[in-house]
């Protein structure tokens, strides 16, 4: 699987997610690992989602996961939670946004 494939299926998944309550602004970039590594952002500001395929350097979070864990997180096949305490995913940052995602994560 290339990144390219990776981000599109991830990407998918995300566009789903009903982020219009969110009033704040929550930047996350995801550096994916293992097969199809690669680096993307995923931002929500006032109700909207951006998801793009760059560095995001004013972000709240970083999540460091495989890429084949996180598509499992994104489709909804495993959770955030689970994938954070078997330290399958890495999280940096603001640990109150990370909530706010998980709960978008759940939709899923």
């Amino acid at each position: 699987m290339t990144f390219q494939e990776a981000f599109k299926e991830i990407r998918e998944h995300f566009m789903q997610a009903d982020v219009s309550r969110i009033n704040e602004k929550i930047a996350v970039q995801i550096n994916l690992t293992g097969e199809g590594e690669g680096i993307f952002y995923a931002e929500i500001k006032d109700g909207y989602l951006s998801v793009e395929p760059y560095d995001y350097h004013d972000r709240d979070l970083l999540f460091i996961v495989d890429t084949k864990d996180f598509i499992k997180i994104a489709s909804g096949k495993m959770s955030a939670e689970k994938a954070f305490l078997t330290k399958k995913l890495i999280i940096e940052g603001d640990l109150d946004k990370a909530m706010k995602i998980n709960e978008i994560l759940k939709q899923q």
